[in-house]
């Protein structure tokens, strides 16, 4: 008789996918849907005839269909895509329904500013969110929560027309590989994928959940590509204080599940029902007591779903290493709900077991800060679930969960103390400045003597772990033209990681002063608006960086001097270095009053700053240069004031007409510096103004372009330089 873990079947599959297969099938049907044009089309509103297929889709959430992008903007290529509607048919039982939908949001955002050719693939991730526009009772899948699927054996399902008459349909193949860093998967060629297929969902057979959306299928016939679901983290971040759509959509699917798993209304299975009785995988390290069961692990989804989310992405991460014993894995999309934090605790190191490193995390949770105070009692609720669930298990770790937890609640009580008395006596860091956590750097470097850039994106631990740095992407030879679209998704997914529910991440970009004329502020990344007017944006020199290696500042007597180089070539952060004032003078334009000082101009015309005069001007001087970056006496002056231990300086674009006076952006500068006070409030006084000017106030035009230089010594940089790529 077959073993029913791995003996092939005759249509290629095992017994035990198989096996999955005909349990997951009823479940998935009944929460996949058909794509069409509205009830009754676009010239006919009164219709109820829905027109040929476009794709198909399947329910998260509950009032939510996930799709792609290319499926819902089929037949209407010079429409908006966002706020589009769309018709949903969906089948509940026996009854089959149609409703209208409307399309949230798509993604990539740049979709609805450049589309791709008719027949050609669209962007990735190529996805689309649809939120139904009635109230109606429906199936939901089961998503998945880990970060990069398992190369397995999978079920795909869409809409077919195999008999003239629509239909949902499933069919088995094997995931080959992954495509375009993670965010898409390659499906075998075991069976056939039809056009109306697009947008279904892509089954994980041996665990029983959702692990890609189906995109696209090859032209020569087999195989094809899908989108990961884990890709649904990219959606666009929410305002501050705002809950984001991915956590309320993620909240809302957690939920269901869970209510689905409490109820006892009917006898009709459940998602956790039938991974109860998925076969087992064959020599899995962590069978019996070392994971969940089913059960358990929908109730701590539940459970967790019922707190608010986490402040920001480095906190999941935080409390996965101490769960797990180990950093997670850096690799984007970064988690943001509590969720996306279990999804990391997947075969943890050491052998200790699922279940111990998840339980672990829970403990954690029940006694993290969380960004708004919860309902009374649910953290409470989470704790004693895990003391239960735990009794099941091994005597140490109940006892190890305990002193966790006992720890836990002294550090939050002793949090809330200090909290309560910085409100009482002064806030933690004054009113204006910058957050204190994570932020994002940005590397670019030249290419040798070539016109090309190598970069690197990054986050920085932020001045509670100094100089911990975290890789996010990094890539070689790209035109400074190029960079903005090449650094578009690394830089987002640094901010995933860094933003918090209560200030959007600064962003540092460490180039050589050549470059401090890049418009990284004026890039565009997410929601449309500029870099510069939804965060701050500071400019950093490069802690390894050699200025003779690739600059013609080599030439010049001021940057040449001596005092700038350390051992090897590799010009030092001046604060780093003992027998300068870059430590005074840092805490000494923090605190202000600022005092601005020309550096590179006089009345208008250009001057080059002796080394004297620099040397000789008081701690809470701002030097301000007001010509090109790239040009001299500008960037001999911009080596020059460095040397001399300025780690607050301001820079300027200057405007396309070279006749422009510069008096007008010396006059603003000097009120908005005497208004500020002290340096410590200037990137985000800063990052005001150009929100302003972004917003069309004539009284904030003269800040176009400024940058500001932001040495901050208790924010190291990482010393080595990328790789000059392949050899």
């Amino acid at each position: 008789m077959p073993n029913e873990r791995g003996v092939r079947m005759t249509d290629g599959r095992t017994t035990g996918s198989a096996r999955a297969f005909e349990l997951l099938e009823p479940l998935v049907q009944a929460a996949t849907v058909r794509v069409h044009a509205p009830p009754g089309g676009y010239e006919n509103p009164r219709s109820h005839r829905t027109g040929p297929t476009w794709g198909s889709g399947f329910f998260i959430a509950p009032g939510w269909v996930l799709t792609c992008a290319h499926v819902v903007g089929e037949g209407g290529a010079a429409v908006r895509l966002t706020g589009r509607e769309v018709g949903i048919t969906f089948s509940a039982g026996s009854i089959t329904g149609t409703v209208t939908g409307r399309v949230e949001c798509v993604l990539p955002e740049r979709l609805e500013e450049r589309r791709p050719a008719r027949h050609a693939l669209w962007d990735l991730p190529d996805l689309a969110l649809v939120r139904v526009l009635a109230p109606v009772s429906h199936a939901c899948v089961w998503l998945t929560d880990r970060s990069r699927p398992r190369f397995d054996e999978v079920a795909y399902f869409g809409c077919t027309e195999d008999l003239g008459t629509p239909e949902i349909t499933g069919r088995t193949t094997r995931l080959r590989g992954t495509a375009g860093n993670g965010a898409a998967i390659r499906l075998g060629d075991d069976d056939e994928i039809e056009p109306g297929m697009s947008g279904g969902p892509v089954v994980d057979l041996a665990r029983g959940e959702v692990v890609g959306v189906l995109k696209a299928r090859r032209q020569t016939g087999g195989g094809g590509l899908a989108v990961s679901v884990v890709q649904l983290r990219t959606l666009p971040m929410a305002a501050r204080g705002q809950v984001g759509l991915y956590r309320r959509i993620m909240q809302a699917h957690d939920l269901y599940h869970y209510d689905q798993h409490l109820s006892d209304l009917d006898n009709r299975r459940t998602w956790t029902d039938v991974h109860g009785e998925l076969p087992p995988e064959e020599g899995d390290p962590y069978a019996g007591r070392g994971r969940l069961t089913p059960g358990e692990r929908t109730t701590l989804y539940g459970l967790l779903a019922e707190l608010p989310p986490p402040g920001s992405s480095e906190v999941v991460r935080a409390l996965v290493e101490a769960a797990r014993g180990e950093e997670p894995d850096p690799l984007p999309p970064a988690p943001l709900s509590w969720r996306d934090g279990l999804g990391l605790l997947h075969d943890p190191p050491g052998g200790t077991g699922e279940a111990a490193a998840m339980l672990r995390y829970a403990t954690d949770v029940s006694v993290a800060e969380y960004r708004e105070p919860a309902t009374p009692g649910a953290d409470e609720e989470l704790w004693d679930w895990v003391r239960a669930t735990a009794e099941r298990l091994w005597r140490p770790l109940r006892r190890e969960l305990g002193e966790r937890h006992e720890r836990g609640l002294a550090e939050r009580e002793r949090r809330r103390r200090a909290s309560a008395g910085r409100t009482a006596h002064g806030p933690a860091r004054r009113s204006g400045g910058l957050p204190p956590g994570a932020s994002v750097l940005l590397e670019v470097w030249a290419h040798g003597w070539e016109d090309v850039y190598d970069w690197r994106v990054s986050v920085l631990a932020g001045p509670a772990h100094a100089g911990r740095v975290t890789p996010v992407d990094s890539g070689v030879r790209a035109t400074l033209a190029g960079l903005p679209e090449a650094l578009r998704a690394p830089l987002a997914e640094g901010f995933r990681r860094c933003d918090t529910h209560e200030a959007a991440a600064l962003l540092e970009v460490a180039v050589a002063p050549a470059l401090f004329g890049l418009a990284v502020d004026e890039w565009v990344v997410v929601g449309g608006v500029p870099l510069g007017v939804q965060r701050p944006v500071v400019l950093r020199h490069p802690a390894g960086a050699n200025p003779g290696a690739a600059s013609p500042v080599a030439a010049s007597p001021v940057a040449a001097s001596p005092g700038g180089v350390g051992p090897g070539g590799a010009r030092e952060h001046p604060a780093d270095r003992e027998g300068t004032d870059a430590s005074a003078r840092w805490a000494r334009v923090q605190a202000g009053p600022l005092q601005d000082e020309r550096a590179d101009c006089i009345r208008g015309r250009p001057r080059s700053p002796a080394t004297e005069w620099l040397t000789g001007l008081p701690d809470n001087t701002v030097p301000v240069h007001c010509r090109a970056a790239d040009q001299e006496p500008t960037l001999g002056s911009l080596h020059a004031v460095r040397d001399a231990g300025y780690g607050v300086v301001v820079t300027r674009r200057p405007p396309p007409d070279p006749g422009a006076s510069c008096a007008p952006f010396h006059r603003g500068l000097r009120e908005e510096l005497a208004d500020a006070g002290r340096a410590e409030v200037l990137p985000v006084r800063l990052q005001n103004l150009r929100g302003r000017a972004y917003g069309a106030d004539p009284d904030a035009y003269w800040a176009a372009g400024t940058g500001l230089v932001w040495e901050d010594p208790a924010r190291p940089l990482p010393d080595e330089e990328p790789l000059q790529g392949d050899l």
